[in-house]
């Protein structure tokens, strides 16, 4: 038996945000076949099960970059920031007034300026235009309100409220100066992680907050050895598991630094990268 830990935009999710049949069928079969088949994604956990349910998927989940974990219909671990962490990551996000979210115990929280804080930036003329043609574009300029999120006025109204943990800042840098800027003030925040999904966000968590953390707690849930552990991934935040991962493996799509940290390369997700892999590499039955 293993654990297979897939990703989910750009990797199980084709362009058009979509399983395609071949993908989904192979996903079925490793499950038919004993295998513990889990999304571990920078999505939260309600997106994550909303994709899952549409294709009649049951699966173990890692949402916000494997800092909240779910199985048997509980959640397994939490990774939090600490308050202190938490107060140096916003101080700095306020100073830029960039648009973000944070993932909390109690849901997704966002500004309620979020969409002017968005305008602003698209308006400075600072956003290179490949941005507009890339495939996360449009998900990461979303607004929260779309999503559900819960929005505040004042982000102290979340960090000093001690009923909130936040397991993720995710932050939407789309003038490339001023997330160099960002990123390098937050790398001074002690024990924090800090990856991208895309050539524009950063996501912020605990330093053991990451996807590889995810995919070993999972993996001693259910009593699977690490190396017998399988990764799929396209993006830098994907690196930690595949790192981890007994097997591990980009898609044909994926970022050149994520291919060199993988075992092996296999289809794109338009070419149903993910079902290669499944199919070549761990059923039994080919």
């Amino acid at each position: 038996m293993k654990l297979i830990a897939l990703d989910l935009d750009g990797t199980t999710l084709n362009s058009k945000k979509e399983i395609s049949e071949e993908t989904l069928q192979a996903i079925k079969k490793a499950q038919q076949q004993g295998h513990i088949v889990m999304a571990l994604s920078g999505r939260s956990e309600k997106s994550i099960h909303g994709q899952l349910t549409k294709y009649g998927l049951n699966c173990p989940v890692g949402a916000s970059n494997g800092t909240a974990l779910y199985a048997d219909g509980k959640l397994l671990e939490l990774t939090s920031l600490s308050l202190s962490q938490t107060k140096k990551i916003a101080l700095e996000i306020e100073k830029e007034s960039v648009p973000f979210n944070m993932a909390t115990n109690k849901g997704h929280f966002s500004p309620r300026n979020w969409d002017e804080r968005l305008q602003d930036v698209l308006s400075s003329g600072s956003v290179p235009e490949e941005y507009y043609e890339n495939q996360y574009f449009k998900m990461f300029t979303t607004s929260p309100r779309v999503h559900g999120h819960s929005l505040f006025d004042q982000i102290e109204e979340i960090i000093d409220n001690s009923e909130y943990m936040i397991q993720k800042f995710l932050i939407v840098g789309l003038d490339p100066e001023q997330k160099t800027r960002l990123q390098t003030k937050l790398e001074a925040v002690e024990e924090i992680t800090i990856a991208s999904s895309s050539p524009f966000n950063l996501e912020v968590t605990h330093i053991n907050g990451h996807k590889g953390t995810g995919l070993k707690i999972m993996a001693d849930y259910f009593n699977i050895p690490i190396e017998d552990t399988v990764a799929i991934g396209d993006e830098r935040n994907d690196i930690p598991m595949l790192k981890a991962a007994g097997l591990s493996i980009a898609m044909g799509n994926a970022e050149d630094e994520v291919k060199q940290h993988s075992d092996i390369v296999t289809l794109s997700n338009d070419e149903h990268g993910v079902a290669y892999a499944i199919e070549k590499y761990i059923l039994t039955e080919k």
